[in-house]
């Protein structure tokens, strides 16, 4: 295709939602020198490469080019199938780029290492060169040690060091049969999908030892996810813990690393209450003697923080919190100050607080939204004010001047700090993309400029402030505009935010003639305790309530400006809660939407995962209510609007059964609706020509069920 005839769909298909091209996946090293980044050599080239910025100088330097590294070691074999963990890894993060989009470095980030192809590479920061080691593989999450010595890697179920001679030995494993599966130093699923731990290992600071989690997965239900369109092919098993059942068996042990001639083959196990507190949520190594981890309990009202003695495994709890409801994880914690303070987040008197030592240290009208570095006098975090959840700011702390705001437009800001640098990302409404600076230093960015221009304002409506995005098309309106409310509108994931890259898609409906909506209600984050925890016991009620509240309290606030809604042709599209909600919304308030499409839509949530669902709605066996009043199967026969369901056959975390049960439901109490089945799709759609049809294949379908003429 000419790119003169490039369309949005295709392009937005093409740069996987125009992220190509982005510095990402940052690291600044502890002295202030050097920032490491992944970054492709262009806005539709998906294979990342790995980059470093001399502070000193400015300048940049690329350390590897995944396609020259492969094609140098190996030139038959510069393309190969990835290995399982690192698709499973991949898939968890939402990650669909390819070449380098994972490193490890050690602790003065000197060194990097990184897998390709399953194939184990290390690269010089400083010197730039790269190079293979040859060990026995496949290769998952590699991690140097601390003093750049070896390198630590999961081959399948085993954990393993390479040496920087290519050789490489066998550091924990065990037998595997059928229905015996252990892993050693990989994240179970709900710890990779839910509470953000990617990773299963962690060296000591002096490289000396390694803290790996056994998995067994023994317990934990198998299901099976076939592909229809190739019925020759054997389903892939899949161990999937969902709400009320058994969740893998996770323990913690501490290996003695020196050579392969010597290595303690019986490590010290971490001690706690793990019948009480089975969730191992984070870990980390404050000191060389110093080995914290965060465990929780099954129902997640109960956290602590352990510090574990790495020579005998005992431990003490340095940290309890409880809440009736959950007590929320929070990225970067724990952490110690250099003074030991720990440094935790927590819910205190309606907002989630930087806590220092136990006492609250952020204003009390901030909303602490993660840790993104302590050092030894300062901690830098991410927060937004309670009364705008739309804004994120990096902020610092340092016992001198308490909690300074770091960065003042408004917009979407993270942070990477290393040493005294912070490096802030930062994406606002004014411009494309995303801007990475660090000191007066912009690194460059690669990705293309979206070939639509989002017209968007942003809303506060009703009571309570409800936080809504309106996109209009371009040039002037001259009559009612169809609706298209475009929500998430779940946990943990925001919608309606002041960044410009949040409304591409919606801007390319909005262009087609729609007026595009976008509410986060009640259960979002960033507007305090109260507001996030009104989803307890109940996914469905306060979330679709205020979605018809925000509509009707901006159809008003628009009418005071000139622009009239066509109430009478209101559609509702989501992916994942977005599509649970959008089915929702038709079933149950067909006065208000009329016509929907759910992609990969939770029905019963039943069939969803432990930690995420018995989170908000508790153990279905013990207290079925909360099930039954949130899942859609039950609502099936009300269904009087046209819906679209669309699923990835793939889908291991919210399977295809899902739509099928729903499907099954609505065809046994007469109700028309459509399904459309996307083989080898999984929860993502990163495929480019999937992508782009999905875009036009809904658009097709709101047109026609709305009675829109293009």
């Amino acid at each position: 295709m000419n790119d003169l005839d490039l369309t949005f769909p295709r392009q937005y298909a093409r740069t996987q939602r125009l992220t190509l091209g982005e510095p990402r996946t940052v690291t600044v090293s502890p002295d202030g020198m050097r920032v490491v980044f992944c970054r492709s050599e262009a806005g539709d080239d998906p294979v990342n490469c790995l980059w470093v910025l001399d502070l000193a100088t400015g300048r940049e330097r690329m350390v590897a080019d995944p396609r020259q590294l492969l094609a140098a070691h190996n030139p038959a074999h510069t393309t190969g199938d990835l290995p399982v963990e690192e698709l499973a890894r991949r898939e968890r993060a939402r990650e669909s780029a390819g070449g380098v989009v994972a490193y490890a470095t050690d602790a003065a980030v000197t060194v990097a290492a990184f897998s390709l192809n399953g194939r184990l590479f290390g690269a010089g920061l400083i010197s730039g060169g790269a190079r293979e080691l040859t060990v026995q593989g496949p290769v998952f999450d590699p991690r140097p040690d601390p003093t750049a010595q070896r390198v630590a890697y999961v081959s399948g179920t085993t954990l393993r060091i390479g040496e920087l001679d290519n050789s490489s030995w066998e550091l924990a494993a065990e037998a595997n049969d059928h229905d015996h599966i252990v892993t050693w130093g990989s994240a179970e699923f709900v710890a990779a999908e839910e509470m953000g731990r990617h990773r299963g290992f962690w060296w000591s600071p002096d490289g000396s030892r390694i803290a790996a989690a056994r998995v067994d997965t023994s317990p934990v239900a198998t299901w099976y996810i076939a592909d229809p369109a190739h019925p020759d092919a054997l389903p892939a098993e899949h161990r999937y813990p969902s709400a009320g059942t058994d969740n893998a068996v996770v323990s913690l042990h501490i290996f003695t690393v020196a050579n392969a001639s010597f290595v303690d083959r019986s490590p010290i196990t971490v001690q706690w209450d793990s019948d009480s507190y089975p969730y191992l949520a984070s870990v980390i190594w404050a000191a060389t003697e110093r080995l914290l981890l965060t465990v929780q309990s099954r129902d997640q009202t109960e956290l602590l923080v352990l510090e574990a003695d790495p020579g005998t495994g005992e431990t003490t709890v340095l940290f309890h919190d409880t809440n009736d409801q959950w007590v929320e994880l929070v990225s970067g914690t724990p952490a110690l100050m250099a003074d030991g303070r720990l440094v935790m987040a927590g819910d205190r008197a309606g907002a989630m607080r930087l806590l220092i030592g136990g006492e609250e240290q952020s204003p009390p009208n901030v909303q602490v939204r993660s840790i993104s570095g302590v050092t030894a006098d300062a901690v830098t975090f991410v927060a937004n004010p309670i009364d705008d959840p739309t804004v994120h700011h990096v902020w610092r702390w340092t016992p001198d001047v308490g909690c300074e705001c770091l960065t003042s437009e408004p917009g979407v800001h993270q942070a990477t700090v290393g040493g005294t640098t912070t490096a802030i990302r930062s994406a606002t409404l004014d411009t494309h993309g995303a801007a990475l600076r660090v000191g007066g230093l912009t690194i460059g960015s690669n990705a293309h400029t979206a070939l639509v221009e989002p017209n968007v304002t942003i809303y506060r409506v009703g009571d309570d402030d409800l936080a809504v995005a309106v996109v209009l098309p371009h040039g002037p309106i001259t009559g009612p505009l169809p609706v298209l409310l475009d929500p998430y509108g779940g946990p943990h994931a925001q919608r309606v935010l002041s960044a410009k890259s949040a409304y591409l898609s919606s801007q390319w409906f909005a262009d087609q003639g729609f007026a595009v909506i976008v509410i986060d209600g009640r259960g979002t984050p960033g507007r305090g305790t109260e507001w996030e925890r009104a989803v307890h016991h109940d996914l469905a009620g306060p979330v679709l309530d205020d979605q018809v509240r925000a509509l009707e309290a901006v159809t008003e606030a628009l009418a005071a400006e000139g622009i009239q809604l066509d109430r009478e042709r209101v559609g509702i599209r989501g992916w994942s809660f977005g599509g649970y909600l959008a089915a929702l919304a038709v079933l149950q308030r067909p006065d208000i939407f009329h016509a929907a499409v759910a992609g990969a839509p939770v029905t019963e949530w039943r069939l969803y995962d432990t930690h995420y669902t018995e989170r908000y709605l508790g153990d279905p066996f013990s207290d079925p209510a909360p099930y039954d009043r949130s899942s859609l199967i039950g609502l099936a026969g009300q269904l009087t609007r046209p819906l679209l369901l669309i699923h990835g056959l793939a889908d291991d975390n919210v399977v295809a059964a899902h739509t099928l049960q729903l499907s099954s439901a609505l065809l046994a109490a007469g109700r028309p609706h459509e399904v459309l089945p996307l083989s080898g799709v999984t929860h993502m759609t990163p495929q480019e020509v999937v992508a782009e049809n999905l875009l036009l294949h809904q658009l097709e379908f709101f047109r026609r069920s709305l009675q829109i003429d293009p």
